[in-house]
């Protein structure tokens, strides 16, 4: 690999790159994930939201010296320490500044970003509960016109699927007449012979037609 003489500047670092001697090597210290920010691309601040954008970073343990290392082993040591060090700064560089005073304490890399991870995918799935009994709970009521409450419907399906929870329409269909008003049961049971033939918007055309014609 060609090297090149490099000078340390403040700022954002490159953890693709660690320095030696004045010299630059390459390091696996990042490796973008499927869909993640490119190498030369620096994401936004990480401020607790798009953490799955953020979880590209990998890093191991330190190699171990033992009794007696050898100045090769010394020096990938000395390598690791580096690459580390450029790896937590550009972690940090990236949080927000609330989550910076957090976090900056933290030993090195590895420890930083397990914690980010334990953190935000605890987090992650509590969302994910969170909508997913949302759904299950929603039922309508017949106070409420039965459109206004398709649309509030309509926002807990958005709200699964920004999740990354995948329903099926037949699904989503089959499970809107289930939600339908007691009021509502004879058309509800005419409707179920018919969705294996709709599309969620036909339904809900339908639901309008119906509501406007009681």
């Amino acid at each position: 690999m060609a090297t090149s003489k490099t000078t340390p500047k403040s700022g954002p670092v490159n953890p693709n790159m660690q320095h030696s001697g004045g010299t630059v090597y390459a390091t696996p210290c990042v490796a973008p994930a499927h869909g993640s920010v490119g190498l030369g691309e620096r994401p936004k601040k990480l401020n607790g939201k798009g953490f799955k954008r953020w979880q590209q970073f990998l890093q191991g343990d330190a190699p171990d010296l033992g009794e007696n290392p050898d100045r090769k082993t010394v020096a990938a040591v000395d390598a690791w320490k580096h690459s580390d060090f450029l790896c937590k700064n550009y972690i940090l560089n990236g949080l927000d500044n609330a989550l910076y005073n957090v976090y900056s304490p933290m030993v090195n890399a590895k420890a930083l970003w397990e914690s980010l991870e334990w953190k935000y995918k605890t987090e992650d799935v509590s969302s994910k509960k969170f909508v997913v009994g949302k759904f299950l709970d929603f039922k309508m009521v017949d106070s409420m016109t039965v459109i206004s409450q398709v649309q509030e419907f309509q926002l807990i399906l958005h709200d699964i699927h920004a999740e990354g929870m995948v329903l099926g329409e037949f699904f989503q269909v089959a499970a809107l007449i289930k939600k339908l008003p007691p009021t509502w049961k004879e058309f509800k049971n005419y409707l179920k012979h018919k969705c294996k033939e709709m599309k969620l918007e036909d339904l809900i055309v339908r639901l309008r037609i119906e509501e406007d014609n009681r």
